[in-house]
């Protein structure tokens, strides 16, 4: 395996910048958990597609992308995120953009990611024929493992904006055997908070679980702690996608905390869409000081102008990492995925090799 140059086995502060922090996060084996389909679109797919499709609104200069990506709120965002949706309409369109989001994927190191797809925006409103867009994803899954060494797995996820139709169609997608996806490993919840009531969704997990998917709502991005309480207790979450909000109760942190019920924390998201104000506010530290286990995602990456070698950099400032502790942020990931016993060792084993690699006098 080649590395990068090594860098001495010190602690370091934040203070300045640090190309040799950077050139380790380039090079660390990652896994990533809360990562969407469509809003993992390169301007570079995206401007493709949107010049195959020119009845869209999105534009198809790459640059006049950049603007249009810029987002006055999460309502704002979701419109936009919406209309790049309704650019994908053929089995064609989708086996493209997953490949590609693998290749991108591959080129940062991630070995493992369990990428969030909307079956119900493709399959039922736009009305991809539902083996096809199957098909598709599976092959793009199988093809990006042999080419890139990039491992897959899909979440479904109902839009709750789209109301419990939308949870009827995602669940028999993600239930029927001959309907389900070989690499389909959870199902979740996304899409609005405001207005959009976890409860309801309540025996549309319970037909998942009973399937042998895993819970991943998200909740407590735009809405408070009791949002995340209810994807607990009324979707029996396993790990909550964003969950910002949890901050503002400390019950809720030392539950999380106790049940290792790990976050999947997206730094320059919630700047974007306004959750949070400004990174210095981010409460990713008040969640590791309280015990939480938390993950380190890019969510839309390039509709928030990051990646996921980006947010690393971020949470290196915010929490103060040197290379172990960005070490064990990886790790943690890797822990709480839903790999296999096999992948996840020889995953962890990769990361504590290019650790100790690096780290080398």
């Amino acid at each position: 395996m080649t590395r990068a140059r090594r860098t001495p086995a010190r602690r370091r502060s934040w203070g300045g910048t640090l190309p040799d922090l950077h050139a380790f996060i380039a090079g660390l084996p990652k896994a990533e958990l809360h990562v969407h389909h469509v809003g993992s679109a390169s301007p570079r797919i995206v401007s493709e597609l949107a010049a195959r499709h020119t009845d869209s609104k999105v534009p198809s200069d790459p640059e006049a992308l950049a603007d249009y990506f810029t987002f006055t709120d999460f309502a704002h965002f979701i419109d936009v995120y919406l209309s790049v949706v309704d650019l994908i309409r053929t089995p064609e369109d989708v086996r493209l953009l997953t490949y590609e989001i693998a290749r991108d994927m591959a080129r940062q190191q991630v070995r493992y990611a369990e990428l969030t797809l909307t079956p119900f925006s493709s399959v039922i409103r736009r009305g991809i024929d539902e083996g096809a867009f199957m098909d598709a994803i599976e092959d793009a899954r199988t093809a990006a493992e042999a080419d890139f060494g990039t491992v897959l797995r899909w979440c479904f996820d109902i839009p709750g904006e789209a109301g419990l139709e939308s949870a009827e169609q995602t669940v028999r997608l993600a239930t029927t055997d001959k309907i389900r996806p070989e690499g389909l490993v959870s199902f979740g919840l996304g899409g609005p908070e405001i207005g959009v009531p976890r409860p309801q969704f309540k025996p549309y997990f319970d037909r998942a679980i009973a399937a042998g998917l895993h819970s991943v709502p998200h909740a407590g991005e735009t809405t408070g702690p009791e949002t995340v309480w209810s994807a607990l207790t009324d979707l029996r979450a396993e790990r909550i996608g964003h969950g910002t909000s949890s901050a503002r109760d400390p019950k809720l942190l030392a539950h999380l905390a106790e049940h290792r019920i790990p976050l999947e924390v997206c730094p320059t998201s919630n700047i974007a869409t306004r959750a949070v104000r400004t990174l210095d506010e981010h409460p990713l530290k008040e969640f590791v000081r309280a015990g939480v286990v938390v993950t380190v995602n890019s969510d839309d990456p390039p509709m928030f102008g990051t990646d996921l070698n980006n947010e690393y950099a971020v949470a290196a400032r915010l929490l103060d990492l040197d290379e172990r502790g960005l070490a064990a942020l990886a790790k943690n990931a890797v822990e709480v995925s839903f790999l296999d016993g096999p992948g996840k060792a020889a995953l962890a084993a990769e990361i504590d090799t290019y650790t100790a690699g690096w780290l080398a006098p």
